[in-house]
């Protein structure tokens, strides 16, 4: 079964180890049954593919996955890396927080 994230899509996020560690991007997709996330711009790779209808084809660079425990998200105030916490805001909605500076994460 799939299990839920505390990242999601149009996240900002930040590589914490591997070849990209330091990079930033936007989560692009979250692939919940491999536990990994598309960064944007992070983990390029090169895919040779055939010419279709649609593309010409040739080497084309795109994203590979990143395992979700390899990106954490970036503080709003701060831009460091944080962790994720929920909390009830005034109007009793769960909202996400980040725990290094107590505010709340929206894209």
């Amino acid at each position: 079964m799939a299990r839920k994230f505390k990242i999601k899509k149009g996240d900002k996020v930040v590589v914490t180890t591997g070849r990209d560690k330091g990079k930033q991007g936007e989560v692009l997709r979250v692939l919940r049954e491999d536990e990994r996330v598309l960064v944007q711009g992070v983990n390029m790779v090169k895919r040779h593919t055939a010419p279709t209808q649609a593309s010409p084809g040739g080497i084309v660079e795109k994203e590979a996955s990143l395992h979700i425990s390899n990106v954490a998200h970036i503080d709003p105030k701060s831009s460091e890396p944080t962790r994720v916490g929920y909390k009830l805001d005034k109007d009793g909605n769960k909202v996400r927080i980040a725990k290094r500076s107590g505010e709340a994460i929206d894209f």
